[in-house]
């Protein structure tokens, strides 16, 4: 069996505010784009308490903070260039 990946976007306010809904769209199509939809669940978050950082991107343990529409396809292809 394969392992899923967990992955958790912060969907405080602070977060949103700072385009959180754009990333979401990203990744959603990116996950579908590259047929990882099966392989990793991802999901809304309440705040991770990071604010000051956000907006904020949780895959398995590991938090990203200050993603970005701009940066996300780069840290997408970094964190899960290797289960494609």
């Amino acid at each position: 069996m394969i392992k899923k990946i967990e992955m958790q976007i912060c969907l405080g306010s602070s977060c949103f505010s700072r385009g959180n809904r754009d990333v979401v769209m990203y990744i959603r199509d990116y996950l579908k784009k590259n047929h990882l939809d099966d392989r990793i669940i991802f999901k809304g978050a309440r705040c991770m308490s990071l604010c000051s950082n956000g907006p904020n991107l949780r895959i398995n343990e590991k938090i990203i903070e200050g993603v970005t529409l701009s940066a996300i396809e780069g840290i997408l292809e970094k964190e899960l260039g290797n289960i494609k």
